[in-house]
């Protein structure tokens, strides 16, 4: 796989990665995690249906789907369960999560080649490190509950995410607690045969380091076991020199092993000068408890910590993919303002023509903000019914309406603490304008049909091809919304303004399309090169990437000439000859054909929409939709 093939190919897998880590992050429950985790993997790949099945002694169980059980193939989740590796039959592969000692559970995607076998494979991987995560938890939770005196302390460990505040927190209760003059937790480097001390409280300077196979500490690392020890017993039993070296004198001592959850040696947590002379039975067992949270926080912060390298990893790889292509001065005075504006709170209205690159934009905001680890959900407020905004923005509970089968969180929930692109805001009636204002000034939503305040934390993004300023001087856009949203404003070039960068942008387009079908990308003569300098573009960077990838796909040669180009660039002399060229794609010549009839219908009426409606057999407002859709000019 050539570096710009990973690249896209890694931008998805990253995207979904976070998806599925914030579905970990949120769900109570294993059951819960399964759900958001199968929604998150749908809405990654489109088209598709996703199955979670567990297996509960002799039953399965299904997870996250509309579709019944019986229509599910529970013989190829037992094969892969079975044979540990991604396998196919039929419309659905399956790729086990769990197997051998552990309850079976698979992950059954349809059709079967909508993920080939090492995405299904590496997503698998990612849920079961999810499960493993989430059942640790699970596991620490009950082990707290059992030792309630505890709960005030480890309550506060397990909400630390520096690790060395959390060791000197954990050493200094140690001492506190069992009346001691120093406590240390020595974490065991392997590689270099040492007990490192996080901390020894009492030693300044650069952290205790001691052989991992000398005194005490060594041999209950070793052994597994603790060992209580005081003046009385056998002086040789210590390590003298280290007490040496640091001016101090042990009187007595307890050590105990910390092991992971595996029983695998981590270290040892050593307490020193009991108050009273010597460490009892019960200081060893009491310790010996302790011990068992601080190897669970231990290694808990150390799970915490890897994985937000890995999300802080993630998120600055798909920074780097969603830049925008192009060298104009428009562009790169939008991208300054972009990298001054993203990490602030600030609402942003972005204006351009359809198929400029609001949304690629709008993720390059979120993408470069503080909210970069959370939700970025987008609504395209013109594809929404009037009787449904309030719905799909705030949510509704069970039976607010006749088809609320259950409950439901808006898009302002589902991206509480993220970033929320209101695409199309133009067209938006002005009653749901003044529900949209109300939640933005107030920064709380009401579900339709409940009465529960839900406070949520949004950034706001809004984008539309309208002049907003000419709808509030027609009354049909309001004016303090206008100004609520217009906090920022970003104007996106048409494609006709930054002619400059078509070549890149189309040399950039068919690169990463030759890469995703594993076809040298073809090259523009310079004759096609004039062409698409000269035409009109009425779509923008969308019509330019739509292009590239017919051609991709169309063109046999490893040059593209300026002929390729005319079936697209010259829809006139179809309409000459009367017919759809035979060398599109069913979906590409649908909308081409669209696109001619309606043209040729509005012209027919002088431009009256609402005749040419009429003509179509549609209402004016849904032909008003289908041409935004086709990526028409409207004069709406």
């Amino acid at each position: 796989m050539n570096r710009p093939e990973q690249v896209t190919a890694q931008k998805n897998e990253y995207r979904l990665a976070l998806d599925l880590l914030s579905s970990l992050t949120d769900a109570p429950t294993a059951g819960a995690m399964r759900t958001a985790a199968v929604q998150a993997i749908m809405q990654r790949v489109p088209q598709s249906r996703v199955a979670w099945l567990s297996q509960h002694l002799q039953s399965w169980e299904l997870s996250g789907t509309t579709a019944a059980l019986a229509q599910i193939p529970i013989e190829l989740a037992s094969t892969a369960c079975d044979q540990g590796t991604v396998v196919r039959s039929g419309l659905w592969s399956a790729a086990p999560i769990s197997a051998g000692n552990e309850a079976a559970e698979a992950l059954l995607v349809s059709p079967a080649n909508a993920l080939d076998d090492s995405e299904l494979g590496l997503l698998a991987g990612i849920l079961r490190l999810c499960m493993m995560v989430l059942q640790k938890q699970a596991s620490l939770g009950v082990r707290v509950e059992q030792l309630q005196t505890l709960l005030d302390l480890t309550s506060n460990w397990h909400r630390s995410q520096d690790s060395t505040q959390l060791l000197e927190n954990m050493a200094r209760a140690a001492a506190r607690i069992l009346h001691a003059d120093r406590a240390s937790i020595f974490l065991w480097d392997r590689n270099r045969s040492e007990l490192v001390g996080h901390p020894a409280l009492g030693v300044e300077g650069e952290p205790l380091r001691i052989p991992d196979h000398l005194g005490i500490a060594g041999r209950v690392l070793r052994t597994g076991v603790a060992e209580r020890w005081d003046q009385s017993d056998d002086p040789q039993a210590i390590n003298k020199r280290i007490g040496e070296q640091l001016g101090y004198t042990t009187r007595s001592l307890i050590a105990v092993p910390l092991t992971d959850r595996r029983g695998r040696a981590m270290g040892v947590f050593e307490v020193l000068n009991h108050q009273d002379g010597r460490f009892s039975a019960d200081d060893e067992r009491f310790l010996g408890e302790l011990a068992k949270h601080a190897s669970a926080a231990v290694e808990n912060s150390q799970q915490i910590n890897e994985l937000i390298r890995t999300r802080d990893r993630l998120v600055q790889s798909a920074t780097a993919t969603s830049q925008l292509i192009g060298n104009c001065p428009q562009i790169e005075l939008l991208r300054d303002t972009i990298r001054r504006v993203a990490p602030t709170d600030l609402a942003v209205l972005m204006l351009g023509e359809n198929g400029t690159g609001k949304e690629v934009v709008s993720r390059s905001l979120h993408l470069q903000s503080k909210r970069c680890a959370q939700q970025f959900v987008a609504v395209n407020c013109a594809a929404i019914a009037e009787s449904l905004l309030e719905s799909e923005l705030f949510g509704h509970e069970k039976g607010a309406f006749t088809d609320a089968v259950a409950a439901r969180a808006g898009k302002f929930e589902l991206a509480s603490g993220g970033t929320l692109l209101l695409d199309e805001i133009g067209e938006m009636s002005l009653a749901g304008q003044a529900k949209l204002l109300r939640v933005l000034e107030e920064k709380i939503v009401v579900r339709v049909g409940g009465s529960r305040p839900i406070r949520t934390d949004v950034r706001v993004i809004a984008a539309t091809n309208r002049d907003l300023a000419e709808l509030v001087r027609q009354k049909k856009f309001r004016e303090d919304l206008y100004y609520r949203l217009n906090v920022v404003t970003l104007h996106l070039p048409s494609l006709r303004e930054r002619a400059d960068d078509v070549i890149v942008l189309a040399e950039h387009f068919l690169d990463e399309f030759g890469h995703q079908i594993g076809r040298r990308p073809p090259q523009l003569s310079d004759a096609a090169k004039r062409s698409l300098l000269k035409h009109h573009w009425p779509g923008n960077v969308r019509e330019l990437r739509n292009l590239m990838e017919r051609l991709t796909y169309l063109t046999a040669g490893p040059t593209i000439e300026e002929s390729d180009l005319s079936f697209v660039l010259a829809p006139g002399a179809m309409r000459d000859e009367g017919k759809v060229p035979n060398n599109l794609t069913l979906n590409d010549a649908t909308d081409l054909f669209q696109v001619e009839y309606i043209q040729r219908q509005v012209q027919a009426a002088d431009g009256n929409i609402a005749q040419a409606a009429e003509t179509l057999g549609l209402h004016r407002s849904n032909l008003y939709r289908k041409m935004r859709h086709l990526g028409m000019a409207t004069n709406e």
